[in-house]
């Protein structure tokens, strides 16, 4: 890949921009910007997999309307929405109301389910719409809607035991925030529930303190720190009407990890995904919902830590038993594996440096698969195809763009809305051939060339190694002045295979306005961030922290010698971000001179299990790794000045990693800026998010602009 730097050409177009307009205050910090962009055409659906309907204006000045386009002739007629299929069965839909589960039929009157005094938690249809599932003081429990008929599943539900519900650190990191904790699954044929037992006892509480009130409270949450005792966790399969519970094979009281389970189409087999406390081995297991037995089918160890899938997209299933597609990144790739039903593997399917795979389409007639990917250019996202045996692996998608597309029902045709760093969206139609058919529209505005923007794009900074080449997303300053220096903003997170350099457009009108401030305004990638697949994430094993911290110093030292103030080169981070910002000020001070970090970890034995235990081990195993890794162990070697911030009832990140960094920093005698949000979480907003946004803005404008704040810039 070439190394991009700033070119004389580059410098020239930069100056350009002070021939133009300049976007007023008005139309920078409170919207706006009139016909710099307009909306794209949006689409409605597909009506087959030959025919598209869109929304867009016929003229400039007219009327949204409702266009068919023929995808075989590119020929677009006015059309009806009507043409889009209608659902062939009622839009059953169930909801809580006053913590009442309440069910809707279309036709119906609204019915309720439950009346009781105990609130009854994530209620969700069956597939068949027939039944609800939900849990009440952490039993399981089913409603047959016709009938109303109630039917308790477990008995044993306490703080501590919990059905269907899930432990703190199994919502938080492995089943994921969107459940709101529901740990549940009904079986494709509505006639079973697979559940999550947890057993909370060994795990330790943590008190968050809230200043409410004449006394305050205390939540106690049971919460895993690294190295902590975790939840135990039994699977069990129930009948939807309670019948007989069975319990998966499983010992519940071995170190282990439980991922989301699959059922498969037939609902006669469940694959469970378990993987060891070192979370270096993931083994699939068949089990059969009637008696709970258990039969490998997959085993994979990597040397680092294999990711426990939370989302559902390790697995695709092909119909009538044939077989299912894996994905995995234990070549180092994000690729695809076809497998038999058995388990046995079939072939590997796709090739190259991919990574953030995803399964769009699966053709099983033709046995094609289509799937996005990163290959092409790590920033940006591609539509490839490839057959089921691996060969015919192709780029759809055109240009240097990122992609995001929507397919025909088979396949056939696929829409892509396309960007880079300086092109604004447009919509085009596309067949499965990568031949573009016709372009759907152009989000470019009437006055998008008349007005000066500052320049945005894409660079590479070879690493001090010359391993990699890392990524920026930068923003000049208006009118920039290759004589002069500027100061430098840098918003980061860091972790991870977290990522946050994308090659695609992002007009905001915050940008515009430190732009015009002569900020320099900077995201940037390191080694471990995604860009290099799983061969760089493995850089952070038992080392998180460091190689954040070497590649972004070879990145500011790059920024030193285009334009950047060594004396006012600020980072900015919340969660692992804010972690990072206070690594660059400790253990990086020689190159970060002020800091804004939120919401951070300081130590990593402060954080969970889980997350934490994945990259580094447990304390007791890689001692020199959290030492390494520790902010305090930093805290004589800060300078500059960092604003530590954080909401003290953070359930996720607990303000005591806060305290603890400011209780070393003044047994150092330094100085820095501090400030809670009460009752803040992970997050928060209404006034206090305004007053955040108001203390930060002041502190750019105090120490990197070296001049009062604006007004118009507080909220």
């Amino acid at each position: 890949m070439k190394q991009l730097l700033l070119s004389i050409s580059t410098l020239l177009a930069l100056g350009v921009s002070a021939q133009k307009k300049e976007f007023t205050e008005q139309q920078m910090l409170r919207g706006g910007a009139a016909n710099i962009t307009t909306p794209l055409p949006r689409v409605l659906g597909w009506v087959d997999d030959a025919r598209l309907l869109i929304n867009k204006k016929e003229h400039q000045d007219s009327a949204m309307k409702v266009f068919l386009v023929d995808c075989k002739t590119g020929k677009m007629t006015p059309s009806s929405a009507d043409l889009l299929k209608k659902e062939t069965s009622p839009m059953v839909t169930v909801s809580l109301r006053d913590n009442d589960v309440f069910v809707m039929i279309p036709g119906q009157p609204t019915k309720q389910l439950t009346k009781t005094p105990e609130t009854e938690v994530n209620p969700t249809l069956s597939p068949d719409k027939a039944w609800v599932a939900f849990t009440r003081k952490n039993d399981l429990y089913t409603i047959n809607i016709a009938s109303g008929k109630e039917h308790r599943i477990t008995n044993d539900g306490t703080d501590l035991i919990l059905n269907g519900y899930a432990s703190w650190v199994y919502f938080e990191e492995i089943l994921g925030r969107p459940t709101r904790y529901k740990s549940y699954w009904w079986s494709p044929d509505s006639k079973q529930i697979v559940f999550m037992r947890m057993n909370d006892t060994k795990v330790p509480l943590f008190p968050i303190y809230s200043e409410n009130g004449q006394h305050g409270y205390s939540e106690n949450t049971r919460y895993p720190k690294a190295g902590d005792p975790n939840p135990t966790v039994r699977i069990g399969i129930t009948p939807v009407d309670g019948g007989q519970l069975t319990w998966a094979d499983f010992n519940e009281n071995e170190d282990q990890y439980f991922g989301m389970p699959y059922w498969t189409p037939d609902a006669k087999t469940l694959l469970i995904q378990w993987m060891n406390r070192g979370q270096d081995n993931l083994i699939i297991y068949a089990v059969n919902p009637t008696n709970g037995s258990k039969k490998e089918v997959y085993n994979e160890k990597q040397k680092t830590w294999i990711d426990l899938d939370d989302q559902g997209g390790r697995i695709s299933f092909l119909g009538d038993n044939k077989g299912f597609i894996l994905q995995s990144d234990k070549d180092g790739w994000d690729q695809l594996y076809l497998h038999n039903s058995d388990g046995t593997l079939k072939n590997q399917i796709t090739t190259g440096s991919n990574w953030s795979t995803s399964v769009q389409f699966i053709d099983e007639v033709k046995n094609i698969i289509y799937f996005t990917s990163r290959q092409e250019n790590s920033v940006r996202t591609d539509l490839y195809r490839v057959d089921f045996d691996g060969k015919n692996q192709m780029r759809l998608t055109f240009g240097d763009y990122t992609h995001a597309t929507d397919l025909s029902p088979n396949g056939s045709y696929f829409t892509t809305r396309y960007s880079n760093a300086s092109t604004p969206d447009k919509l085009a139609l596309v067949n499965n051939k990568g031949k573009l058919i016709l372009e759907l529209g152009d989000s470019k505005g009437a006055d998008f060339d008349a007005y000066a923007m500052a320049k945005t794009e894409i660079l590479r900074i070879p690493s001090d190694d010359g391993l990699f080449q890392l990524p920026i997303r930068i923003t000049w300053p208006l009118n920039f002045d290759p004589a002069k220096q500027y100061p430098v903003m840098i918003n980061i997170y860091g972790g991870p295979n977290a990522g946050t350099v994308r090659d695609g457009w992002q007009f905001n009108g915050q940008t515009q306005w430190w732009a015009k401030e002569g900020l320099i305004q900077v995201a940037m990638d390191h080694r471990a961030s995604g860009q290099f697949g799983k061969n760089g994430i493995n850089y952070m094993h038992r080392s998180l922290g460091n190689w954040e911290l070497k590649d972004w110093i070879t990145i500011v030292k790059w920024l030193r010698t285009h334009g950047a103030d060594s004396t006012r080169v600020g980072i900015a981070g919340f969660s692992y971000g804010g972690y990072m910002t206070c690594m660059a000020l400790t253990a990086g001070a020689g190159y970060f001179t002020h800091g804004l970090a939120g919401g951070s970890v300081t130590d990593w034995k402060l954080y969970d299990s889980h997350y934490t235990e994945r990259f580094m081990d447990t304390p007791a195993e890689n001692p020199q790794g959290y030492a390494a890794g520790s902010v305090m162990t930093y805290a004589d070697q800060y300078k500059g000045l960092l604003r530590i911030y954080h909401g003290t009832m953070d359930d996720n990140v607990h303000l005591q990693n806060s305290l603890q960094l400011v209780k070393k920093l003044q047994d150092v005698k330094k100085h820095f800026e501090f400030m809670v949000y009460p009752g803040g979480r992970h997050g928060w907003g209404g006034n206090q998010q305004f007053h955040s946004t108001n203390e930060n803005n002041a502190f750019i404008y105090k120490n990197l602009l070296k001049k009062e704040v604006p007004m118009s810039m507080i909220r």
